[in-house]
């Protein structure tokens, strides 16, 4: 997952000015929003949340502490459905793309929620906690795309979501308690914690291994504090941001959305071909017979300049398409982007990009830019 993996533009300026914006243009927010604030966190408008952007050390330090260390984020802005019953796999099945025939009970499925013509809803992981009970993870404000589609309950007020990544994430948390550090890649399990049922995952957001925790709201602040206080250093969505970008992990609203497909995002594989009939699947199947025209494409830029969204990207004289997001990589030094660009580009390609009239050399890059082994 996010998907994980949410679209929102963020409010910058000087403390104070950013608080105010915070306070007239979200609509809630998390429940350990005083806790981030005690850790130095500056707060911003994401997702119709006031979630924290980075903390003290800022967000070039947070994103390198995930890559040689570990972080945690406080994703609860994601939402949660719980569908439980004995016809949910059926009902999981017909609505979303993936097979959960591929995985069992234990395991989380990333997926896709299709509309009839065959673009994107939403972008999903599923966590399939036992027989008849899944916790469907939906981007933030797309939470009533799934209840509309699915018979499933909203349970994003009573938890909070910890995401706990980087390469020595499980050794630094097997100090919190050593069943989180247990928990392997996309596995899901629960246990009695701090007197409560957490719910965790092997997943992340950010091509880290690492983890992400459910837990109820009455332990969340004292598990926080316990993450952190095992050496793990709080990051906010700037990092979360950058390192998912490197990682060529696509954000909802952005590679995808309700005018592009899964396809053309290159996720075919989240498409469950052999199983039967879901939401969109003749559309995708059709784009599947005629081949898609432009498709998820790498740029990087020659020297530090960021890359941004909506530049427009340029072979010679000829416009091949616009990037969708775009920052400076903290680990190549360099600016990256990525876009729904013209089929047929290879890495290697010269390429310029133009915003706001200023012109950046770049070339057409292999996807991911960071390969982390697994």
């Amino acid at each position: 997952m996010t998907s994980p993996r949410c679209s929102n533009a963020i409010a910058w300026g000087p403390s104070g000015t950013w608080q105010r914006k915070v306070t007239a243009m979200v609509d809630r927010r998390p429940f350990l929003y005083e806790s981030h604030v005690e850790l130095g966190a500056k707060i911003v408008p994401f997702g119709g949340w006031a979630m924290p952007l980075q903390y003290a050390n800022g967000t070039l330090s947070e994103h390198l502490a995930c890559r040689h260390d570990a972080v945690v984020f406080d994703v609860s802005h994601l939402g949660t459905v719980r569908c439980d019953g004995p016809d949910m796999f059926d009902a999981l099945q017909a609505t979303l793309t993936n097979d959960l025939a591929k995985v069992e009970p234990g395991r989380a499925q990333y997926t896709h929620l299709l509309n009839d013509a065959g673009f994107v809803v939403d972008d999903i992981i599923v966590w399939w906690m036992a027989n008849g009970e899944f916790d469907v993870m939906p981007n933030a404000s797309n939470t009533s795309g799934v209840t509309d589609a699915l018979p499933g309950v909203d349970v994003t007020a009573e938890r909070c979501v910890l995401a706990v990544q980087g390469p020595n994430a499980r050794a630094k948390i097997a100090a919190v308690d050593p069943r989180f550090a247990d928990v392997a890649r996309f596995r899901v399990t629960r246990f009695d914690y701090a007197g409560v049922e957490v719910r965790v995952a092997g997943t992340g957001y950010t091509g880290e291994a690492g983890l992400e925790i459910a837990v109820p709201n009455s332990a969340a602040q004292e598990l926080l504090e316990a993450i952190v206080g095992a050496g793990i250093t709080p990051a906010g969505l700037g990092a979360r941001d950058t390192l998912r970008l490197e990682a060529a992990l696509p954000l909802y609203g952005h590679e995808l959305s309700l005018s592009s497909t899964t396809l053309e995002a290159r996720l075919g594989w989240v498409i469950g071909w052999d199983k039967g009939d879901f939401r969109g699947r003749s559309a995708v199947e059709r784009e599947r017979d005629r081949g898609i025209e432009r498709g998820l494409t790498g740029v990087v830029a020659s020297g530090r300049q960021p890359l941004r969204e909506g530049a427009e990207v340029f072979v010679g004289a000829e416009s091949v398409g616009t990037l969708s997001s775009g920052n400076f990589s903290p680990v190549l030094g360099r600016g990256i982007a990525m876009g729904l660009l013209h089929e047929g580009l290879t890495p290697g390609t010269p390429v310029s990009v133009v915003l706001r009239g200023r012109e950046v050399d770049a070339t057409i890059a292999e996807l991911p830019f960071i390969r982390k082994a697994k």
